[in-house]
């Protein structure tokens, strides 16, 4: 992965994960390993979880504390400092983002499977470029055109980790609701339905329908994203959007809870050939 891509989210999660279990293995509490580096207990905790940069004194410090003496040692570490410090190639939409989500850009792009649950739209990465901007339009009130058209180049520059050879596994499971909330215009409606038909038949993404005759289902919480990586030192990360912030969920019991409503969404949808024939009936309708 070539600088400003994805991979420097992960770098950042890597060394943070890395640098928690030698702290662990020396039994020393994040509040003395802040006290090292003339940091908060919380700073140590946002390094370790790969949601800050790293500056290289504090990790040279760190590892003085840790006891990691052996030169070839450190110095692929600090190495993995420099390179997770590198800007993605989101970084340059950063005025028109909200300041949380960059890292979600960085994790998407990293991930080897996305699994995720949408019910107020269509997922962004699934998006066309007009319905897209009837989304963005509606979201960002008062923006100027220029902002909305950035950010729908945002999106579409998404898109591409999806629909390029070797991209990731997305599996996706929309709520009826999402396909018959109009965004844009009739047309707008109808290019959207028929582009999702197109895309459920790549290989790497599995599309299905949740109808509204289900009734009650496991999604009722709302939307949620699974992000799961290729590197096996990485835990899967929930991410839930909220509307002023987000949050990322790590934790071994969170995961599992998310990971068993995925499956039961997927389980009690139509699955993608029965879900493509629904998406058909509603582009017949529109």
């Amino acid at each position: 992965m070539s600088a400003g891509e994805p991979g420097s989210v992960v770098r950042r999660m890597l060394l943070g994960s890395h640098l928690r279990r030698l702290r662990e293995a020396r039994g020393i509490t994040r509040e003395a390993a802040g006290y090292s580096i003339r940091a908060s207990e919380s700073k140590i905790s946002r390094m370790e979880l790969g949601r800050v940069s790293f500056k290289t004194r504090d990790v040279e410090d760190l590892l003085t504390l840790y006891g990691v003496s052996d030169e070839a040692e450190r110095n692929a570490l600090l190495s993995l400092a420099r390179e997770a410090n590198v800007a993605g190639w989101w970084h340059s939409y950063s005025d028109v983002l909200p300041s949380w989500f960059p890292t979600y850009v960085g994790l998407e792009g990293a991930a080897s499977l996305i699994r995720a649950y949408e019910v107020q739209f269509v997922h962004g990465l699934l998006q066309t470029e007009a319905y897209a901007s009837a989304v963005v339009g509606r979201g960002m009130k008062g923006a100027s055109p220029d902002d909305i058209e950035r950010r729908v180049a945002l999106r579409l520059e998404r898109q591409k980790n999806l629909l390029s050879d070797g991209g990731a596994e997305f599996h996706v499971v929309l709520d009826e609701a999402a396909l018959r909330r109009p965004y844009g215009d009739r047309e707008v409606m109808r290019g959207q339905l028929q582009h999702l038909i197109d895309v459920s038949e790549r290989p790497n993404v599995r599309l299905q329908i949740m109808p509204f005759g289900f009734g009650g289902h496991a999604g009722e919480s709302g939307a949620f994203t699974i992000l799961s990586f290729p590197e096996s030192d990485l835990s899967d990360v929930i991410f839930l959007e909220q509307l002023t912030s987000a949050l990322y969920l790590d934790k071994a019991e969170d995961v599992t809870q998310y990971e068993k409503a995925m499956k039961e969404l997927q389980q009690d949808s139509p699955g993608p050939g029965e879900s493509r024939d629904l998406l058909r009936g509603l582009l017949q309708l529109s």
